[in-house]
């Protein structure tokens, strides 16, 4: 079988099919193409986090604006694709909530002591299942289920070639891949920053049982609330690309969640997902400098938050309109060396 969408994307995340929704919307012709199975952004808790993540990442006030701009795009972007968004804020569990607290509003933040900590109305969240599905269901976004084995140029256009011998001929390729290894046929100078994209190793916990009424954080630890219960995460670690669960290490978070939270439930099979991360901790996404190929890969853990800002950087490179304020940050090129 061979076809000719508008737009290839590679890799069915929240960037890819954030990226395949705002084509779709723009009037594009895309074909979304996934092995299917757990990945990252369907392990993971959904949160659109500027707020706490200022105090977990002691991020740098360009850093923090720029993620409050990714979050404020989500309600728009949310109401065009039939997503829930729930904008139901956050605690913070910390004994010094007076120098949080005073962090938070100097970078523009709502937040009001609780006890035990803080919470802030800034931070909301998605769920993540849901999210996915109707992503996937946008009005011209096609699923495709295969292994792409190879891509390569061709007269004008791309030939993406999938492992059980179909094969597409888009004018253009998303290229969304998360922390895989380069696809065969990449050009080098866009293999070599795929390939330096760093795996990080997640492991996360869901818990039936009542769930909080809100997100609840503490340094290392969060409790998401979910359809049925609640979820406890999570790990982050560099390097490794194993995906078997580690039930210690559910135990351990469980229970330090119920610490935490003052919930009680029955752990499910805790869940491993791989992230990429780039040496700044932002994705890369935008023009790559060659015709026709564009990145949404590697947003290390806020691949949620910065769905809607990715998918509108790219839809406006793939159309040739002038970069938005936030391009120059997630450019794909921006650890390149100056040519010569």
């Amino acid at each position: 079988m061979t076809s000719s969408p508008d737009v290839i994307v590679i890799g069915a995340g929240v960037l890819g099919l954030c990226t395949a929704a705002e084509l779709a919307s723009r009037g594009h012709a895309v074909t979304v193409i996934d092995p299917g199975g757990a990945n990252a952004s369907s392990v993971a808790a959904g949160m659109l986090a500027p707020a706490l993540e200022c105090l977990s990442d002691k991020a740098g006030p360009e850093r923090v604006a720029l993620l409050t701009r990714a979050r404020d795009l989500w309600p728009e972007f949310a109401t065009r694709h039939g997503l829930t968004l729930h904008q139901d804020g956050a605690e913070w569990r910390d004994p010094d909530a007076g120098a949080a607290i005073a962090r938070l509003t100097a970078s523009g933040f709502s937040a009001r002591p609780v006890p035990g900590g803080l919470f802030t109305p800034d931070d909301w969240r998605v769920e993540v299942g849901p999210a996915l599905l109707a992503l996937s269901r946008v009005a011209g976004v096609t699923a495709a289920r295969a292994t792409v084995a190879r891509v390569a140029a061709t007269a004008g256009r791309w030939r993406v070639e999938a492992a059980d011998g179909r094969a597409w001929f888009p004018s253009t390729i998303v290229l969304a891949t998360g922390a895989a290894p380069p696809v065969p046929g990449l050009p080098d100078r866009i293999a070599g920053p795929v390939a330096a994209i760093e795996p990080f190793r997640g492991q996360l916990t869901p818990v039936a049982g009542r769930g909080p009424a809100h997100t609840v954080r503490a340094p290392g630890l969060y409790v998401v609330p979910t359809p049925t219960g609640w979820v406890a995460g999570a790990t982050m670690e560099g390097g490794r690309r194993d995906l078997e669960p580690d039930i210690e290490v559910s135990y351990r978070q469980v229970a330090a969640a119920e610490a935490l939270s003052g919930l009680v439930g029955t752990p499910g099979e805790p869940r491993v997902g791989i992230r990429g991360g780039t040496a700044d901790g932002l994705p890369l996404a935008g023009v790559s400098g060659e015709p026709g190929l564009h990145l949404a890969l590697a947003p290390l853990r806020n691949g949620w938050l910065l769905g809607p800002m990715v998918a509108g950087i790219v839809a406006d490179g793939i159309e040739g309109r002038a970069p938005g304020p936030d391009a120059a940050a997630l450019d794909p090129l921006r650890f390149s060396s100056p040519a010569a």
